[in-house]
């Protein structure tokens, strides 16, 4: 308390001064119609820039919140996507609940985790068997491209087994002439950025720049743009042709995914069951 006394007598001057030019501030504020509106106006500014900028950082920490608002709508948005370009174009009909009749189901969920550098890459997800993930699901990505297979479910959490694994074959066709493939990844080509389409038959005419997409099997609704053919000389020497792809889908900067729900899976499960039992 004494060295308080001390220090408030040797500065009393200095405190004098801060507190009479307060005073005098205030007062020729009150007073004075022009120095009034200019401090109102220069305060006014001082506080929105300040507002301005807290809505700024308010924005930024929501953006998680608005992301996964985002890719929910858009999965959405897909998903009727997906239930139009189902509609046989060919037969004049009249679909009175696209909701029930639509053969798939969207789910976006959030990539936590993801590896593109090893031989059997894998990806985590924030969804699991309470939002309805089960094993074996189709995954694609929110623009082109495909990304894999749900490999194991937990409760809030799925793994998936994505192309970029050397246990992963999807199959998918040519765009311009329905030629059938399996799109692969590997065999001493460990790029992200590219893949294989094997078991194609040599008699098709393949050139640069065609388009690959899903065929509709596997639990990937038919036509997904895959990839464009980058190289046609990749042969392996029988009566069929292996073609090198570049992937629409970068693997690396990958976020959220769309785990597609198979209304006919656990049918076309059982019937496949059957078929390898008899043979």
């Amino acid at each position: 308390m004494r060295n308080l006394w001390i220090f408030l007598s040797r500065y009393n001057a200095f405190f004098f001064f801060i507190i009479f030019f307060t005073v005098g501030i205030i007062l020729t504020i009150r007073n004075n119609v022009y120095q009034r509106s200019v401090t109102f106006s220069s305060t006014n500014e001082i506080v929105g820039t300040a507002y301005k900028r807290l809505n700024v950082v308010k924005r930024y920490l929501n953006l998680v919140q608005v992301n996964d608002s985002l890719a929910a709508e858009n999965a959405a948005l897909k998903t009727q996507l997906l239930a139009i370009n189902a509609i046989d174009s060919t037969q004049v009909t009249k679909v009175k609940d696209t909701i029930n009749h639509q053969q798939y189901t969207l789910i976006s969920a959030k990539v936590f985790k993801n590896s593109v550098t090893l031989t059997n890459n894998m990806i985590t997800i924030n969804k699991g068997i309470k939002d309805g993930i089960m094993k074996d699901m189709a995954v694609i990505s929110p623009g082109k491209g495909v990304v894999g297979f749900v490999q194991n479910v937990s409760e809030n959490f799925a793994t998936i087994r994505p192309l970029l694994n050397q246990e992963t074959a999807i199959s998918v066709v040519l765009k311009k002439d329905n030629a059938f493939g399996s799109l692969v990844w590997g065999d001493d080509n460990f790029d992200y950025r590219k893949a294989y389409v094997k078991e194609i038959p040599n008699h098709y005419k393949v050139k640069v720049g065609d388009t690959i997409i899903t065929s509709g099997s596997g639990g990937f609704p038919r036509g997904i743009e895959v990839g464009r053919v980058t190289n046609t000389s990749v042969s392996t020497g029988d009566s069929f042709m292996t073609l090198e792809v570049t992937l629409f889908n970068n693997f690396s900067t990958l976020q959220f995914v769309y785990v597609v729900k198979d209304k006919f899976a656990e049918e076309v499960k059982s019937l496949q069951t059957e078929v390898k039992n008899e043979q």
